[in-house]
């Protein structure tokens, strides 16, 4: 995998109504499961969502979400927040939805006794969180550069979490996994232009 295909991929939020077919699919998964993993524990599932009914379930809770919030947003950001919050379901269209699902190592956690330090204690507890998320975050990451080598289009969305308890609900997911993202996947249907980067300079401190 060249640094060029890393440089060409786009978030695709518009796409074709052809369904990639299902081995294209695994394959995507297939790049998912091959990112390392804290303690090589793999804490992933994925979820693939081709049931219309289901996504508009999902649409639905996102936008009665939105709707709650903006009636909390003071009025002079409402219409900035709504223009935000319309992100948030540019899944509703695509033809096939991935959701991944992560869940925390507790490992180390469970070894220590009740004597240990509480700043210690919740060191341990944000490690074992990050380290689910991270670990989840990279096979996430070969979702969509695999997705645009193989001539398809993607993006990872975290703004449809507003919504996350009815999420979980109509997607029956168990109480110690938690939704991380929807990927959106199929046929792109636009060509956006290429976003700005930091330069390497903005985001970089050598300590030496």
């Amino acid at each position: 995998m060249s640094i060029e295909l890393m440089k060409s991929r786009r978030s695709i939020r518009r796409f074709k109504s052809e369904r990639p077919r299902r081995e294209i699919i695994e394959q995507l998964i297939e790049a998912a499961i091959t990112a390392p993993s804290a303690s090589n524990k793999q804490p992933w599932r994925f979820l693939i969502i081709t049931n219309e009914s289901i996504q508009r379930q999902l649409v639905e809770s996102i936008q009665g979400a939105v709707d709650r919030v903006a009636s909390h947003v003071e009025p002079e950001f409402e219409e900035a927040f709504r223009a935000y919050g319309d992100y948030f379901t540019r899944f509703k269209n695509a033809p096939v939805l991935i959701v991944p699902l992560c869940r925390s190592m507790n490992l180390l956690s469970r070894m220590v006794d009740e004597k240990l330090e509480p700043l210690d204690r919740t060191a341990i507890s944000n490690m074992e969180e990050r380290s689910g998320v991270v670990s989840i975050s990279l096979a996430i990451q070969n979702i969509l550069l695999r997705t645009h080598e193989l001539g398809l289009g993607a993006s990872g969305m975290t703004g449809p979490l507003i919504a996350g308890d009815d999420l979980r609900k109509i997607l029956k997911v168990p109480d110690s996994w938690e939704i991380v993202a929807f990927i959106p996947v199929g046929f792109p249907d636009e060509q956006p232009n290429p976003k700005p980067r930091k330069p390497i300079d903005a985001v970089v401190k050598w300590l030496e």
